[in-house]
């Protein structure tokens, strides 16, 4: 038994009626009735409701303690009068009649915010105080359930006979995507060490190694800017990776782990896998994005082909897509999605409705040759009251100011189900793209095979190249990325030739996985989905900021503990660092 407490303040029930307890905890509210001073106790486990006795000592006390000050409180456990019940809370039919409380932390500053009030909060505030933030109830069980959901995805992994292996946080710079965040080194002047963006190298070092199946809840460190669904400068993933697999192995080990997961810890309904694969060009056409709503019924069109042969010249030479929807819209929601289209970048947002004779009503019907209509018609798989939004840009373009209509049309009218997960697998990931210059550079993830191997590298157009690159999504949101990884080194030689690097740039940004290779390494394929991420469906947080317990904030700043600082002279010669800031 501690000497600050006896139960926690979820724990008194009617059965400790009678009884002498101790609880400790923050005081939350107090409520001064003249004779009685009633406080609520708070724990991370719950709320109690203890009394003062008619004494005016005792009243003067308890009602003059700070709030949020941390107390111990002794006494007998008492039901309730029934008036007084509270069913809200656990326990909510007894309370302590104080013998003795005892300030063990007094608030001693005035509180920069309401800890469990219902006031908007400027995000800055929190973050400043985070330490008082992670009282209130909310970002507290946001904790509770993310440790909860860690330890299941351990128990998962190892269930599937996967060895946790904790891979190293200082590291060599190599180019992964993003900007490394660099360490210098004391011992070797002008060197950097650099936190991995994410255990990528080691973990197919680890098959090479032959650790069969590996996995870890891994830290991963980039300098990206943030986002409601990345935070800045960390972030933590289940990287797992498998040798002698192929893409198929790997979502049969990672879909029931997802499945299992999100069925445990949500009340929402968990479309059940195998989940669909949607090749990359295919929701790029139907939804207009790699990583696609699938709760959101729309599907996009195109009707490039055919605007080909109609005389509405903003549409001409144009990429044309288009959307379908069925049922009644009110008044001025062709002007609302307009305003929304113009927000985007759009010049306009042409669209169609269906008469009851299917006929057309709108702008552009004009446009439409009598005899093409009844094709539009067939093309659309249109029906009357049906109305057709279109959108019209160059192709790359056009493909994402559709998936941003697609997205708008389902929330303004409310087709997207909120009471269900729906994942899917966008594969068939193109190996190389066009950069802004016009150079050929690698689409995704460079370690990946490429499907075909050897003779699709020598033989295809690299645009035409697709690897063995696949992400999984959830209503949305990209819960992770993976890959067949290229274990070859020829093959490796010859796919990053393509993109511009010589066999020497290979051996100088990766030299150990390129050695690696040259010692008989078994084919092998991973994937890492995202902690924080899946915490933020599973608890419906706006910001992934409100999962995490210190995030930085959208400006990479720790505003709690002052980060980025400043640092002595002393400590930048010791690294052997002058500075150059203009």
């Amino acid at each position: 038994m501690s000497i600050y407490r006896t139960h926690t303040c979820n724990e008194i029930s009617l059965e400790d009626v009678g009884k002498k307890v101790k609880i400790a905890g923050f005081v939350q509210t107090i409520r001064d009735f003249g004779g009685l001073v009633f406080l609520d106790i708070r724990d991370m486990y719950g709320i109690t409701q203890v009394v003062t006795s008619s004494k005016e000592t005792d009243v003067d006390f308890a009602s003059h303690i700070p709030i949020e000050s941390s107390v111990s409180v002794e006494g007998i456990v008492r039901k309730r009068a029934p008036e007084t019940v509270n069913e809200k809370i656990k326990t909510g039919l007894v309370e302590i009649a104080i013998e003795k409380i005892e300030i063990l932390g007094k608030r001693v500053k005035n509180l920069p915010f309401e800890v469990n009030g219902n006031n908007q909060v400027r995000e800055d505030l929190r973050l400043q105080y985070r330490f008082l933030d992670l009282r209130n109830e909310k970002l507290k069980d946001n904790l509770v359930l993310r440790a909860k959901v860690i330890q299941f995805l351990r128990s998962e992994m190892v269930n599937q006979g996967f060895l946790e292996v904790q891979t190293p946080i200082l590291t060599s710079s190599s180019p992964e995507g993003a900007r490394d965040y660099l360490v210098p080194s004391r011992l070797h002047p002008g060197k950097f060490y650099a936190l991995p963006q994410a255990p990528q190298q080691f973990k197919q070092l680890l098959m090479v190694s032959g650790i069969d199946k590996y996995f870890q809840i891994a830290p991963c460190f980039r300098d990206e800017d943030a986002r409601a669904d990345r935070a800045p400068g960390e972030f933590y993933q289940l990287d797992m990776e498998m040798s002698y697999s192929t893409q198929e192995d790997v979502f049969a080990v990672i879909e029931p782990v997802v499945y299992n997961t999100f069925t445990k810890f949500s009340d929402k309904k968990v479309a059940e896998y195998p989940f669909p694969r949607i090749p990359y060009k295919e929701a790029m056409l139907k939804y207009g994005s790699d990583k696609p709503d699938l709760r959101n019924p729309l599907v996009i069109v195109d009707l490039s082909d055919f605007f080909k042969k109609c005389t509405f010249k903003p549409f001409i030479g144009r990429t044309v897509r288009a959307i379908k929807v069925s049922g009644h819209m009110s008044k001025g929601f062709h002007e609302k999605m307009l305003e929304f289209a113009m927000s985007i970048g759009m010049a306009g947002l042409g669209y169609l409705e269906v008469q009851e004779d299917l006929t057309y009503k709108g702008p552009i019907d004009k446009f439409i040759p009598d005899e093409l209509k009844c094709e539009l018609l067939n093309l659309a798989n249109l029906e009357k009251g049906d109305t057709i939004f279109f959108i019209a840009d160059t192709e790359k373009r056009a493909s994402d100011l559709a998936g941003q209509i697609r997205t708008e049309l389902g929330k303004r009218l409310d087709l997207i189900d909120e009471n269900i997960f729906k994942f899917c697998w966008i594969v068939d990931f193109p190996m190389y793209e066009l950069d802004e210059k016009e150079q050929i550079t690698f689409n995704h993830n460079p370690f990946s095979m490429p499907q075909g191997g050897m003779e699709a590298l020598n033989t295809l157009n690299p645009l035409d190249i697709v690897a063995y690159q696949y992400d999984i999504v959830c209503n949305g949101i990209e819960l992770s990325s993976g890959a067949v990884r290229n274990h070859d080194p020829e093959i490796m030689i010859r796919a990053f030739k393509i993109a511009g690097y010589s066999k020497e740039h290979i051996e100088e940004k990766f030299p150990a996985l390129f050695n690696a290779f040259k010692f008989g390494a078994p084919p092998h394929a991973g994937i890492a989905p995202g902690v924080d991420r899946m915490i933020m469906l599973l608890t419906e947080s706006e910001t992934i900021r409100d999962v995490i317990a210190f995030p930085m904030n959208s400006k990479a700043q720790d505003l709690m503990m002052g980060a980025p600082g400043n640092v002595t002279k002393e400590q930048l010669r010791d690294v052997h660092i002058k500075l150059d800031i203009k």
